[in-house]
């Protein structure tokens, strides 16, 4: 799997810390990040359907 480094405010770090670990919903950063990418994606695909476009896959 690829791996990739970017910048995250410390806010919106600190507020995803709090979705992570033993009572969290995520076992990692790492985990809670690819589910949102995940999810917006799902959401960008179904705008294009809805408003008719191609996906270029």
């Amino acid at each position: 799997m690829p791996k990739i480094s970017l910048d995250i405010p410390g806010h919106l770090l600190d507020d995803i810390k709090k979705h992570v670990g033993e009572h969290g919903k995520f076992v990692s950063v790492a985990d809670a990040v690819r589910t949102a990418c995940r999810k917006m994606l799902d959401q960008l695909d179904m705008i294009d359907e809805r408003h008719g476009r191609i996906r270029g896959d």
